[in-house]
């Protein structure tokens, strides 16, 4: 099979496109037939040898996808061979064949490309755990999105909605807010143009945000602190602004704030409930087109190097996705 190759830890110019024998499913796993796989963050980070999980050398980059059964490993029963599937894995999804856990697998909805589906799995459960299991968000609470007009924003966007709240949609540019302002988004911000802080005190008349859902960090998860209502809930997602934030703790006594953690797929790691949630609720939203992705790129697969630098230049609304013949 093709597949994008990563023997030593870089920018995207170490990637190269191989031959590589293809893999067998283990019990409890399927072989998919990848037909598109959508790039995240974390894959830049992977590569750059700065994400908190380090594959060992060589790996194949890609954490979702979305292609056919292939084949069945031991005991997988929830499964068809030729079904267009949904699956998510912890590498591997650069590539032409991929296994993945039949578990973390749904079925495509019917009028979904593949490319959608690809780019659904690692935002909708991401924005389902940090709004839902995390930030227990609730009917008419005010939602403040970060970095909205990426994959993650905009799945807490359209979810945020669903379950009923207010929600205010920060980003760097107009154009990309209109994006996000016509998937359900109340407000948005420029944050290169006004103040948020101030504009999100003037939206909720002094009282600041209930709930704050964050992949940027930086100095914008310093300066939430201050526009976050008493009592809200801080939802630390990532760092695309570079790292690590240090934040103000006299705001998070005064304000009695929760800083939590989101780690969506660490978390149904960690608790099968919360898998079997997963497993529920993800397809059912999907198949009601809650948090249907957008997607606007488009890459072949030997042009890895190009789809992951337009992702780390934030030249992306919503997804990237590489399609695969």
């Amino acid at each position: 099979m093709r597949a994008i190759l990563c023997d030593r830890l870089g920018d995207p110019s170490v990637l190269k496109l191989v031959e590589l024998p293809t893999p067998a499913p283990k019990a409890g796993e399927v072989l998919v037939r990848v037909r598109a796989a959508a790039l995240n963050f974390p894959d830049v980070l992977t590569v750059a040898g700065q994400y908190q999980r380090k594959p060992p050398l060589p790996f194949t980059p890609g954490i979702e996808g979305a292609g056919e059964v292939a084949a069945l490993g031991e005991g997988v029963s929830n499964l068809n061979p030729g079904q267009p599937i949904i699956f998510g894995s912890r590498s591997g999804c650069f590539a032409e064949y991929a296994v993945a856990r039949a578990v973390d697998a749904i079925a495509l909805p019917n009028d979904w490309s593949f490319a959608e589906g690809a780019a659904y799995q690692v935002g909708a459960k991401t924005a389902y755990h940090a709004l839902v299991h995390r930030g227990r968000l609730q009917p008419r609470e005010v939602l403040l999105v970060h970095g909205a007009s990426g994959g993650m924003g905009m799945a807490a966007v359209q979810l945020g909605k669903h379950l009923g709240a207010r929600v205010i949609a920060t980003g760097s540019d107009n154009a990309r807010l209109e994006v996000v302002r016509g998937l359900g988004a109340d407000f948005v911000v420029n944050y290169q143009e006004a103040d948020f802080v101030p504009t999100v005190k003037g939206l909720t008349d002094g009282r600041g945000a209930d709930v704050v859902f964050d992949p940027v960090g930086g100095e914008v998860l310093a300066r939430s602190l201050r526009c976050a209502a008493f009592g809200a809930r801080v939802l630390v997602i990532g760092f695309t602004s570079g790292g690590p934030t240090a934040l103000q703790s006299n705001h998070v006594l005064i304000k009695g704030l929760s800083i939590l953690g989101v780690r969506a797929g660490e978390a149904s790691r960690h608790d099968p409930k919360i898998a079997a949630e997963y497993a529920r609720e993800l397809p059912r939203l999907a198949a009601a087109g809650v948090m249907r992705p957008h997607i606007s790129h488009r890459f072949p697969l030997e042009r890895v190097q190009e789809a992951m630098t337009v992702l780390t230049e934030r030249k992306v609304v919503g997804k990237v996705v590489l399609e695969i013949a």
